[in-house]
Protein backbone atom coordinates (compact mmCIF):
# COMPACT_ATOMS: atom_id res chain seq x y z
CA UNK A 1 0.00 0.00 0.00
CA UNK A 2 2.72 2.43 0.95
CA UNK A 3 4.45 1.49 -2.24
CA UNK A 4 1.25 2.58 -4.71
CA UNK A 5 1.02 5.98 -2.23
CA UNK A 6 4.10 6.71 -3.12
CA UNK A 7 3.94 6.12 -6.81
CA UNK A 8 0.94 7.82 -7.37
CA UNK A 9 2.44 10.85 -5.31
CA UNK A 10 5.50 10.78 -7.59
CA UNK A 11 3.20 10.69 -10.26
CA UNK A 12 1.94 14.17 -9.44
CA UNK A 13 5.22 15.32 -8.67
CA UNK A 14 6.56 14.64 -12.63
CA UNK A 15 3.19 16.27 -13.48
CA UNK A 16 3.63 19.57 -11.02
CA UNK A 17 5.60 21.52 -12.98
CA UNK A 18 3.50 21.38 -15.78
CA UNK A 19 0.78 23.35 -13.57
CA UNK A 20 -0.05 26.64 -13.75
CA UNK A 21 -1.55 28.93 -10.99
CA UNK A 22 -4.74 29.05 -13.52
CA UNK A 23 -5.89 25.79 -12.21
CA UNK A 24 -7.76 27.19 -9.21
CA UNK A 25 -10.86 28.60 -10.64
CA UNK A 26 -11.59 30.15 -6.75
CA UNK A 27 -9.09 31.39 -4.23
CA UNK A 28 -11.07 28.81 -1.71
CA UNK A 29 -9.67 25.95 -4.23
CA UNK A 30 -5.81 27.07 -3.63
CA UNK A 31 -6.64 27.50 0.38
CA UNK A 32 -8.14 24.09 0.17
CA UNK A 33 -5.58 22.61 -2.14
CA UNK A 34 -2.52 23.77 0.44
CA UNK A 35 -4.42 23.00 3.07
CA UNK A 36 -4.63 19.50 2.73
CA UNK A 37 -1.20 19.64 1.52
CA UNK A 38 -0.05 21.12 4.22
CA UNK A 39 -2.28 18.97 7.02
CA UNK A 40 -0.45 15.54 5.17
CA UNK A 41 2.71 17.25 5.52
CA UNK A 42 2.34 17.77 9.25
CA UNK A 43 0.77 14.47 10.39
CA UNK A 44 3.74 12.52 8.90
CA UNK A 45 6.31 15.05 10.72
CA UNK A 46 4.64 14.41 13.28
CA UNK A 47 5.42 10.72 13.45
CA UNK A 48 8.25 11.25 13.03
CA UNK A 49 8.76 13.85 15.52
CA UNK A 50 7.25 11.19 18.33
CA UNK A 51 10.26 9.01 17.49
CA UNK A 52 12.32 12.19 17.95
CA UNK A 53 11.04 13.04 21.36
CA UNK A 54 11.25 9.29 22.39
CA UNK A 55 7.09 8.83 22.60
CA UNK A 56 7.13 6.38 20.25
CA UNK A 57 9.94 3.33 19.34
CA UNK A 58 12.29 4.32 17.09
CA UNK A 59 11.62 1.61 13.68
CA UNK A 60 13.54 2.51 10.75
CA UNK A 61 11.31 1.36 8.05
CA UNK A 62 8.19 3.80 9.41
CA UNK A 63 10.59 6.97 9.60
CA UNK A 64 11.64 6.13 6.37
CA UNK A 65 8.15 5.81 4.94
CA UNK A 66 7.15 9.21 6.64
CA UNK A 67 10.20 10.94 5.94
CA UNK A 68 9.78 10.21 1.96
CA UNK A 69 6.05 11.01 2.06
CA UNK A 70 6.99 14.82 3.73
CA UNK A 71 9.78 14.93 1.24
CA UNK A 72 7.11 14.32 -1.67
CA UNK A 73 4.26 16.55 0.13
CA UNK A 74 6.80 19.36 0.46
CA UNK A 75 6.95 19.87 -3.49
CA UNK A 76 3.21 20.39 -3.67
CA UNK A 77 1.73 23.58 -1.73
CA UNK A 78 3.29 26.33 -3.47
CA UNK A 79 1.71 26.18 -6.92
CA UNK A 80 -1.09 26.92 -4.65
CA UNK A 81 -0.31 30.84 -3.43
CA UNK A 82 -0.04 32.05 -7.28
CA UNK A 83 -2.10 35.55 -7.86
CA UNK A 84 -5.57 35.42 -6.64
CA UNK A 85 -5.02 32.84 -4.31
CA UNK A 86 -4.87 35.38 -0.92
CA UNK A 87 -7.15 34.08 2.13
CA UNK A 88 -6.97 31.06 4.50
CA UNK A 89 -4.59 31.32 7.05
CA UNK A 90 -2.14 33.15 4.71
CA UNK A 91 -0.38 36.43 5.36
CA UNK A 92 -0.73 38.74 2.96
CA UNK A 93 2.62 39.35 3.10
CA UNK A 94 3.19 36.02 1.34
CA UNK A 95 1.78 38.20 -1.84
CA UNK A 96 4.03 41.07 -1.20
CA UNK A 97 7.41 39.10 -0.51
CA UNK A 98 6.96 36.35 -3.06
CA UNK A 99 11.39 36.23 -3.62
CA UNK A 100 11.56 35.70 0.28
CA UNK A 101 8.74 33.15 0.16
CA UNK A 102 9.74 31.57 -2.68
CA UNK A 103 13.73 31.46 -0.37
CA UNK A 104 11.69 30.03 2.45
CA UNK A 105 10.31 27.59 0.67
CA UNK A 106 13.07 26.37 -1.13
CA UNK A 107 14.93 25.99 2.02
CA UNK A 108 11.88 24.10 3.85
CA UNK A 109 12.07 21.78 0.95
CA UNK A 110 15.96 21.06 1.26
CA UNK A 111 15.48 20.42 4.88
CA UNK A 112 13.50 18.02 4.31
CA UNK A 113 15.30 16.64 1.62
CA UNK A 114 18.27 15.76 4.26
CA UNK A 115 15.81 14.57 6.60
CA UNK A 116 14.61 11.94 3.99
CA UNK A 117 18.88 11.38 3.64
CA UNK A 118 18.95 10.73 7.49
CA UNK A 119 16.10 9.08 7.35
CA UNK A 120 17.46 6.47 4.49
CA UNK A 121 20.68 6.14 6.34
CA UNK A 122 19.20 4.33 10.29
CA UNK A 123 21.25 7.26 11.85
CA UNK A 124 18.79 8.27 15.01
CA UNK A 125 20.98 11.16 15.84
CA UNK A 126 21.88 12.39 11.88
CA UNK A 127 17.23 11.91 11.92
CA UNK A 128 16.93 14.07 15.02
CA UNK A 129 19.65 16.91 13.43
CA UNK A 130 17.70 16.98 10.10
CA UNK A 131 14.34 16.89 12.00
CA UNK A 132 15.21 19.93 13.85
CA UNK A 133 16.52 21.43 11.30
CA UNK A 134 13.72 21.20 9.33
CA UNK A 135 11.47 22.22 12.01
CA UNK A 136 12.79 25.37 12.18
CA UNK A 137 12.16 26.12 8.55
CA UNK A 138 8.61 25.70 9.13
CA UNK A 139 8.50 27.38 12.10
CA UNK A 140 9.73 30.46 10.34
CA UNK A 141 7.46 30.68 7.75
CA UNK A 142 4.82 29.87 10.10
CA UNK A 143 6.04 32.94 12.15
CA UNK A 144 6.31 35.21 9.25
CA UNK A 145 3.40 34.46 6.76
CA UNK A 146 0.79 32.36 8.96
CA UNK A 147 -1.98 34.17 10.39
CA UNK A 148 -2.36 33.23 14.64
Amino acid sequence: MRKILLASLLGTLTLSPLTSYAQFAKSEDAINYRKGSFAVMGAHFSRIGAVVKGEKPYNKDEVIANAAIVNTMAALPWQAFGPGTEGGRSQPEIWKETDKFKAGADKMQKAVADLNTAAQSGNLESIKKAFAAAGQTCKACHDNYRKK
